[in-house]
C-alpha cells in the first residue's frame, strides 16, 4: 500500500503536541531567539529597542500604573512563571520527591554548591567594579530549558535524572528568587510592602480554610502583585512565595466518587444547573495548586517565556559588541560560572554528600548522569536575563556583553552535557537514568496470580495495593478491559502494599495470599475491592473471610505464616526490581507502562501491542 503523506489537520495536531513537550518548548524559545538577535541586528534594529521601551499603563482615577513593555514582561509576566515554580515546589513537598528526607538534604546540598560556586568564579573572573554586582547573573538555572535539552541530549529514559535534577532546580530557584528579592530590589516603600504581606497572608488563610475555588486566589495574587510593584520590592520573591502558599494535596477517593454521582445525575437529566455542579464536583477532586498549575504551564512555557525571551535575548553585535563582548571580563564570568561553577558545585557537592551517607542518588542515577544534568543546569537563560536588566541594565555595554555571555553558556552548557551523557554511556554503561522499565521476574503462572486462559495473546501485569483507592479493582477498570478483550487479556495481579502511607496494606496483601492457599484469590480480591471502605483491620479481614466461605480457622492461622508473608515480599522484591513504587502501576507484555492508566488508555495500548505482534514478521 503506498505511503499517504499526512494531512494539514495531521500535522497541525503534531506540531502541536511537539510544542507542548519540554523539548518541543525548549526548540520554540531557541527559535525566538534567534528572531530576537536577527531583529536585533537587522536594517530596522532601531525598532527593536523603541518597541520595547515604550510605556505602557493606566490611570483610574488616583491609582496609576507606568512602565515600559519590557518591565511588564519581566516585572508582570514573569511573576507568572514564578508563582508557577512556587505552585510546583508546594506540589514536590505535599505527595513528590521532598518528602523523602534525604533526597531534600541532597537537593539542598547540592542546589547550594551550584548557587555558591558560580557566584565565586564570577567575582574571581570580574575581580573588582562595578561589574561585581552582576554576581547574581550566575545563580540561577532555567528549569523548564534545562529539562527540555535533557529530553533532547540526554538518555532515553531519564525519568529518575529528571525528578533529581528538578528538586536541584527547586533549591536553586528558590535561592535565586531571594538573592533578587533581597540584592536586586528598588528602595523598599512600607506601606505597600505591609499591603503585599497582609496578601500572603490572605492566600495563607485561603488555604487554611479549605477554599477549593481558584478565583480568590487568583484575586489575592493579582493584589499582591500591584502592591508588591509599589513597595519597591521584585515581584518574582512575593509570586514564588504566593505559589508555595497554595495547597497542595493527593486526589482523594470520596471527592472522586462524589464527582461521579454528579455525572451520573447530568446524565440522567442534562441541564446547566447538573453541568455546573459536574464542574463543580470535579474541581473539588483536586487541589486547587495543581488545577492553577495546569492551567498554567502551557501558556508559560508557550507564550510567557517565549515573549521574554524576544524582550531580553536581542544583542547588537555589530560595530565590535561581539568582539568586545569575547573579550570581556563580565562575559567570561558570565560564561564561566554558569558553565564551570554549576558543573563542579553540583557534582562535586552530590558526590561527596553520597560518599558521606548524608543523601542518596535516585535508583538508576549514577554519577555520569549527574555531571551531565549538572552541565545543563548551566542553562541560566531565563533568571540570568532578568539579573542582567536588574543588575545593569540590557541596553548598557555591561547588560549587552552578560546577556552574550548567558546565549553562549546555553550553548557550551547543551553541548558540554551531550558529551558527558555520551561518555557516561560509553564507559560507565549509564545507557538510561532511570528506574528499570522491564518486568523482573517475568510472568510464571505456577506462581503468579493469572486471571484468563494460558494461550492469551496479550499479558497486563498490574501491582495492587489493598488500600489504594485508583487500582483497576477499586475502579472498574479491569471490567472495562475484560469486556474489551474477553479471553485475548491474560490478567495477572502482583502484590505492592505501600507500608509508608497505607498502615493496612501489608496485612491485606497477606489476607490474600491466606486466601489463594484455600485457591480464591480472586474472589478475594473482587470482594475486598469493592469494599475496602468498610476497613482493612484484622477482624474485618477475618469477617471477609467468613462472607465469601474459607475456612476461617485456616485462614487465620495462614495470615501470619512465614510462607504468606515471604510471598508477598517477593512481590515487593519483584517491584522494585521492576520499577514500580506506586499503585497501580503496570506493564504490558512485560513493559511498564508510563502515564495515565485509565481503561481507554490502556486499551489503546494494549491494541498497539497486540497490532505490533500481528505486523511481526517470523525470523527464518
Amino acid at each position: 500500500m503506498p505511503h499517504q503523506p499526512p494531512s494539514p489537520q495531521g500535522l497541525l495536531q503534531r506540531a502541536r503536541f511537539t510544542l507542548r513537550t519540554e523539548s518541543g518548548s525548549a526548540m520554540l524559545t531557541v527559535l525566538v531567539i534567534v528572531v530576537a538577535l536577527v531583529w536585533a541586528n537587522s536594517p530596522v534594529s532601531d525598532t527593536y529597542s523603541e518597541f520595547w521601551h515604550q510605556d505602557v499603563g493606566f490611570n483610574i482615577g488616583a491609582m496609576q500604573l507606568h512602565m515600559s513593555l519590557r518591565h511588564w514582561i519581566n516585572d508582570g509576566l514573569m511573576a507568572v512563571f514564578f508563582f508557577l515554580i512556587g505552585l510546583e515546589v508546594r506540589q514536590e513537598f505535599a505527595h513528590g520527591t521532598l518528602r523523602d528526607r534525604s533526597r531534600v538534604r541532597l537537593a539542598f546540598i547540592a542546589g547550594v554548591a551550584g548557587v555558591c560556586l558560580p557566584a565565586v568564579i564570577y567575582a574571581l573572573v570580574v575581580r573588582s567594579g562595578s561589574a561585581l554586582q552582576g554576581w547574581g547573573i550566575v545563580v540561577g538555572t532555567d528549569t523548564a530549558f534545562m529539562l527540555g535539552a535533557l529530553a533532547l541530549v540526554g538518555p532515553r529514559f531519564s525519568g529518575q535524572l529528571r525528578i533529581f535534577l528538578l528538586t536541584v532546580t527547586v533549591v536553586d530557584d528558590f535561592l535565586a528568587v531571594s538573592i533578587i528579592g533581597i540584592f536586586y530590589s528598588d528602595e523598599i516603600k512600607l506601606l505597600p510592602l505591609a499591603i503585599a504581606l497582609v496578601c500572603l497572608v490572605l492566600v495563607w488563610l485561603l488555604g487554611r480554610a479549605r477554599q477549593w475555588r481558584a478565583a480568590p486566589y487568583v484575586v489575592v495574587v493579582i493584589a499582591l502583585w500591584f502592591s508588591t510593584i509599589e513597595s519597591g520590592l521584585h515581584p518574582s520573591l512575593t509570586a514564588m512565595i504566593a505559589g508555595l502558599l497554595v495547597p497542595a494535596y493527593a486526589t482523594q477517593r470520596h471527592k472522586v466518587v462524589a464527582a461521579r454521582e454528579l455525572f451520573r445525575d447530568f446524565w440522567q437529566s442534562p441541564s446547566a444547573a447538573s453541568n455546573r455542579a459536574v464542574a463543580r464536583g470535579l474541581a473539588k477532586g483536586t487541589s486547587v495548586n495543581e488545577r492553577l498549575h495546569e492551567f498554567l504551564r502551557t501558556p508559560t512555557s508557550l507564550i510567557v517565556i517565549p515573549v521574554f525571551a524576544l524582550a531580553n535575548a536581542g544583542v547588537d553585535l555589530r560595530g565590535g559588541v561581539l568582539s568586545d563582548a569575547l573579550g570581556s571580563k563580565v562575559a567570561w564570568g558570565v560564561v564561566l560560572g554558569l558553565v564551570l561553577g554549576k558543573l563542579l558545585g553540583i557534582a562535586i557537592a552530590t558526590y561527596i554528600a553520597v560518599r558521606l551517607g548524608v543523601g542518596r542518588l535516585p535508583q538508576g542515577v549514577g554519577m555520569g548522569s549527574v555531571m551531565g544534568g549538572a552541565a545543563l543546569s548551566g542553562i541560566g537563560f531565563t533568571v540570568s536575563l532578568l539579573l542582567i536588566d536588574l543588575a545593569f541594565g540590557v541596553s548598557s555595554q555591561m547588560g549587552a556583553e552578560a546577556t552574550v555571555g548567558v546565549l553562549l553558556a546555553m550553548v557550551l552548557a547543551t553541548l558540554l552535557g551531550a558529551g558527558i551523557f555520551r561518555v557516561a554511556a560509553a564507559r560507565f554503561g549509564e545507557q538510561t537514568a532511570d528506574l528499570p522499565m522491564t518486568l523482573e521476574p517475568q510472568v510464571d503462572p505456577e506462581v503468579d496470580h493469572v486471571r484468563g486462559p494460558d494461550d492469551a495473546r496479550l499479558t497486563l501485569v498490574e501491582y495492587v495495593d489493598f488500600e489504594c483507592a485508583f487500582c483497576a479493582h477499586a475502579t472498574g477498570g479491569w471490567d472495562d478491559l475484560h469486556d474489551h478483550f474477553g479471553d485475548d487479556l491474560r490478567y495477572v495481579v502482583r502484590h505492592l502494599p505501600l507500608v509508608d502511607t497505607h498502615p493496612h496494606a501489608m496485612l491485606a496483601a497477606q489476607a490474600a495470599e491466606a486466601a489463594a492457599r484455600q485457591q480464591m484469590f480472586w474472589e478475594w480480591l473482587d470482594y475486598v475491592f469493592a469494599h475496602q471502605q468498610d476497613g482493612l483491620e484484622r477482624h474485618d479481614l477475618l469477617r471477609y473471610a467468613d462472607d465469601i466461605g474459607l475456612d476461617t480457622a485456616q485462614f487465620a492461622d495462614d495470615l501470619d505464616s512465614d510462607e504468606v508473608i515471604e510471598r508477598v515480599r517477593r512481590d515487593m522484591r519483584s517491584a522494585h526490581a521492576s520499577g514500580a513504587r506506586e499503585t497501580p502501576t503496570f506493564f504490558i507484555e512485560g513493559c511498564r507502562v508510563l502515564g495515565n492508566y485509565d481503561a481507554r488508555t490502556l486499551t489503546r495500548e494494549l491494541e498497539d501491542s497486540r497490532r505490533a505482534a500481528r505486523t511481526q514478521v517470523p525470523a527464518l
